[in-house]
């Protein structure tokens, strides 16, 4: 079973799921199951970093003016870990594969993958 961490109201994480077959997968909305610090740290072994998880889109980033304060890894974790909105979306795990965030390469890659899988 694969892994698909989202937001149940956020478009463009339904459009990447529709690509894929669900039944495979554990639907994790983060909203209503926010992060545990050993799902944390597990998607940051994968991701290499807490950065690489990071969204600077979420409307918090601005509202906290994080763009102008100097952010190291335990920043990333912590603010991760406090509200589920910094999470960049989807993030999919599959076996030792993470791929995070929407951008069209990343889930085209995704999509080739899993075809691979099957």
């Amino acid at each position: 079973m694969y892994s698909f961490y989202y937001i149940k109201t956020c478009d463009t994480s339904l459009r990447i799921l529709k690509q894929l077959p669900a039944d495979k997968f554990q639907l994790i909305d983060i909203k209503t199951h926010p992060l545990h610090v050993n799902q944390l740290e597990h998607l940051k072994a994968l991701a290499g970093s807490y950065e690489a998880l990071f969204s600077r889109k979420a409307k918090k980033y601005k509202e906290m003016d994080l763009k102008n304060q100097n952010l190291n890894e335990m920043d990333y974790r912590r603010l991760l870990l406090d509200e589920y909105t910094f999470l960049k979306r989807p993030v999919v795990v599959m076996d030792l594969e993470i791929f995070v965030g929407s951008e069209k390469k990343n889930v085209e890659r995704l999509v080739e993958k899993f075809k691979n899988n099957i």
